[in-house]
């Protein structure tokens, strides 16, 4: 009797082992294990390179928080507000462009699939980047419109999205009303897809709802303050990049959506779209991260950047 219950309990444990082990293997091949499905991805299919710096290097002067040229003008400033515990801390960058081809994205690794990953200035270095802010983080999720650079890399229309457009506008839109073949053919070189919209018509938008964002183990409401990365548009060719630290008592507690699409009101924009944030949240200038990811300083892995070179 007592051998045919060890027998029992053996055989249950080898069951409940095996269902474990499936489980993991499941949850590391959905969030870990990555999986390819261009790779160089910015390569055209006339063999170019879509990233391609450009054929003249121009002359310019930079310091720590300012770029200047005959193509583009950056200008980062650092705002503080607050004290203590209600101390927020954010960063933004007033991008003019003579050209919308001087905005860009690129891939972890110049690869496009899921769970491909590196670090927001690693992506930026390796595109030669002037600035850079992490994306949407288009390789948690398997929808969404993803066009880049002008090539179309996914088609299934999922949420509020964001587009920019060769003649150097840029539009909330949404897109299940849309397909990416359609929006490639109104002159979209660019789509991010995360959200919320935060600004419209100039206004700010401050009933978000339950606004909720896919995270590992399901959604979970981003309202309350969190580190955020945004971009909004004054005019056409005129962005704001604002990355908001947070998650760090004494040095910044983030926003709430609410907070974060008042500031691109105030900022004058038209638009603005709210991207991954987190411990994604991160702004490069050239050669270094401005800003202080969670207050260590550590950044996280992102799947895309959005740049300017």
């Amino acid at each position: 009797m007592t051998e045919n219950k060890s027998k029992r309990i053996l055989l249950i444990s080898l069951i409940s082992a095996f269902v474990i082990g499936l489980i993991l293997l499941s949850l590391a091949n959905r969030y870990l294990i990555e999986h390819v499905e261009v790779t160089n991805a910015m390569i055209s299919t006339s063999g170019n390179s879509i990233n391609k710096q450009n054929s003249s290097k121009e002359s310019f002067t930079s310091d720590d928080w300012n770029y200047k040229s005959d193509t583009k003008s950056i200008t980062i400033k650092k705002v503080t507000s607050g004290s203590g515990d209600d101390k927020i801390t954010y960063f933004v960058a007033d991008v003019q462009l003579k050209s919308s081809s001087d905005l860009k994205s690129a891939f972890a690794k110049n690869e496009f699939g899921n769970n491909i990953i590196e670090y927001t200035s690693k992506i930026a270095g390796d595109n030669n980047a002037i600035l850079a802010i992490n994306g949407d983080y288009y390789g948690f999720r398997n929808d969404g419109i993803v066009i880049r650079n002008g090539k179309l890399f996914r088609d299934i229309p999922a949420r509020e999205g964001l587009a920019f457009y060769k003649d150097g506008t840029m539009k909330t839109y949404d897109e299940t009303t849309t397909s990416g073949e359609k929006l490639l053919s109104q002159g979209v070189k660019q789509t991010l897809s995360f959200g919320p919209a935060l600004v419209q018509n100039s206004k700010a938008i401050k009933d978000f709802g339950r606004t909720v964002v896919d995270t590992n183990f399901g959604n979970r409401s981003i309202q309350k303050a969190n580190p955020r990365t945004g971009i909004g548009i004054i005019s056409d060719n005129h962005y704001v990049f604002v990355v908001v630290d947070g998650r760090s008592t004494g040095y910044s507690r983030g926003m709430t959506l609410s907070e974060f699409s008042q500031v691109f009101e105030d900022l004058g924009c038209t638009d603005a779209y709210n991207l991954d944030g987190g411990g994604s949240s991160t702004m490069y200038f050239m050669g270094k991260v401005v800003n202080n990811p969670l207050g260590k300083g550590e950044e996280r892995g992102v799947s895309d950047i959005l740049y300017i070179n």
